[in-house]
């Protein structure tokens, strides 16, 4: 019996009985198990089963009668019907096979490619960044070198011009000796792998993201900033942390009306990240309170730093019925210090918060 395991499709091709005692081995078409097809047919048979030798490029004449011939037709229809892309090459990266779902993945048809190098501008995979695997990191050329079985996420050139994400496999073929004669690349569509991983990515984003203002949220501050302290612990890598809030909040949205508080929150997010600096982060931890990570800060720069959002947001223009409402914030400042951990170091900051509060708001209270 011939068995070809895991031809990157959900059902299993079993092809039995090839009437040869010859065998082409097919390493790690997706299953543990090696994939054997039998009776290529010849000594001679560097590809399998009939769809050419090393020599020879092209489609074999299925046998117009006899078991093998009718054995051999029935493997070409379990190939030609997986929904998986599959295709052949000798070692020199002819095209000896190429099955029906090629054909739909790619828009080339089978007399268009058989014959023809796999380098010959057909596929032009290419990764994510751009880069054409063609020549250099190509999973096909890796494996008649090597033996091994290489997987790839990649893009294919269409024949209609675009790109396609395709998720690659390609094993050794090899002879009845063991000597590699070639491969075979077996490719199914990528699209719904990517479609599930940027969702996954938007679900992330939206976890970590305030719908109101567009800033990251506590959890995005919390997750950073214990980063930013495993830095300043292993390298001594400074920074600190800014702990504003709106002052007289309660008073705007009481009197002016959750719109306009919410105008406010917006107008103050958009402040205090138009007025950090490239690297530092600004997230909403809450309610009308928001945390500046300063990067590569020490004291020294914290305080202007905190100065200029201080005077930024004081300069901003908040409107209820056409009345000019006044916005400002009181910054707590604290740089980071040895031994600090993320309770520790936010404890400091809400303290000399607090302490810019009852000195009479709109200020910048320093503290270590």
């Amino acid at each position: 019996a011939a068995v070809v395991d895991g031809l990157g499709s959900a059902d299993a091709a079993v092809v039995d009985g090839l009437g040869s005692a010859d065998a082409a081995v097919v390493d790690g078409l997706g299953s543990a198990d090696a994939a054997v097809v039998d009776g290529p047919g010849s000594a001679d048979a560097a590809v399998v089963d009939g769809l050419g030798s090393a020599d020879v490029a092209g489609e074999h004449e299925p046998s117009p009668s006899g078991a093998a011939g009718v054995d051999e037709r029935f493997r070409l229809a379990v190939l030609d019907n997986l929904s998986d892309g599959v295709y052949f090459v000798d070692r020199k990266r002819r095209i000896t096979y190429w099955n029906k779902g090629a054909e739909r993945l790619t828009g080339f048809r089978a007399d268009e490619v058989v014959g023809r190098s796999c380098m010959d501008a057909i596929l032009n995979h290419c990764d994510a960044a751009g880069t054409v695997l063609c020549g250099k990191h190509c999973p096909l050329l890796d494996t008649i070198r090597d033996g091994d079985v290489h997987e790839a996420h990649v893009f294919l050139q269409h024949k209609e011009g675009h790109r396609r994400p395709v998720s690659v496999r390609a094993a050794p073929l090899r002879d009845e000796e063991g000597r590699i004669v070639g491969a075979v690349e077996i490719f199914n569509d990528d699209s719904a792998l990517l479609d599930t991983r940027r969702r996954a990515e938007d679900l992330e984003r939206s976890a970590m993201t305030d719908a109101l203002t567009g800033l990251g949220n506590r959890r995005l501050g919390e997750i950073t900033l214990a980063g930013w302290l495993e830095q300043h612990h292993r390298f001594d890598w400074p920074f600190g942390v800014l702990f504003a809030d709106i002052d007289n909040f309660k008073a705007i949205n009481d009197t002016c009306g959750h719109e306009v508080g919410d105008d406010a929150l917006r107008i103050v997010a958009r402040t205090l990240v138009h007025g950090a600096r490239q690297d530092d982060r600004v997230v909403r931890w809450g309610g009308e309170e928001f945390v500046v990570l300063a990067a590569a800060a020490d004291a020294a720069a914290l305080e202007p730093l905190a100065e200029r959002l201080r005077v930024l947001v004081e300069q901003s223009k908040l409107f209820a019925n056409r009345l000019h409402i006044p916005l400002t914030v009181s910054i707590g400042v604290t740089p980071a210090a040895p031994g600090d951990d993320a309770d520790g170091i936010m404890r400091r900051a809400d303290a000399l918060l607090y302490q810019a509060k009852t000195a009479g708001r709109n200020r910048v209270v320093l503290g270590s």
